[in-house]
Parts: C-alpha cells; structure tokens; sequence
C-alpha cells in the first residue's frame, strides 16, 4: 500500500502525487469517487468499461439469463419485484 500526505490548498484541492496517478493510470480528466467514514476519506478510481469489456458483459449477462430462462419481457416485472423488495 502506497502512502502519501498531501495538503489541502486555500481552494480545499489536493494534488495527487505522479507516482499514485502513474500506478492507477489515472489522467488529466479522470473522475474519482469519494467515499466518508467518520474522519476517513478514500478515493476511488472511476473507470468506465471500454465499449469491448461491455459487450462482453452484456453477452455473459444475456447468456446467463438465457439459462435460468429469463426473456426480455420479464424485465420490467423482475426490476418491479426489487424495488419493491427494497421499499419493504
């Protein structure tokens, strides 16, 4: 695990160091997330599937509901069911 102390600007910004964003391959424009937990902070790399890595997503997903026998029109039904589970 890497460590670092960085310092907060006048502007509440901070600076990552060039070896962290060289590890995580982090750029200029990149998003993180922020995550709080009492008086910790993490950050998150935010990285967005290329369009590849999401079609061979969605094909294991389509192939995976193929063998439980789900179609296409029990979607809405399947979403409604968890956000109602979620509300109980």
């Amino acid at each position: 695990m890497d460590m670092q102390i960085l310092t907060v600007s006048s502007k509440g910004q901070i600076s990552l160091p060039v070896n962290i964003r060289k590890t995580l391959s982090i750029g200029t424009g990149d998003k993180l997330i922020v995550y709080t937990s009492g008086d910790v902070i993490m950050l998150k790399a935010l990285k967005l599937p290329t369009v590849q890595e999401f079609e061979k997503s969605l094909d294991e997903a389509q192939r995976w509901a193929a063998s439980v026998g789900y179609e296409e029109g029990d979607v809405n039904d399947i979403i409604k069911s968890v956000r109602k589970r979620g509300r109980e």
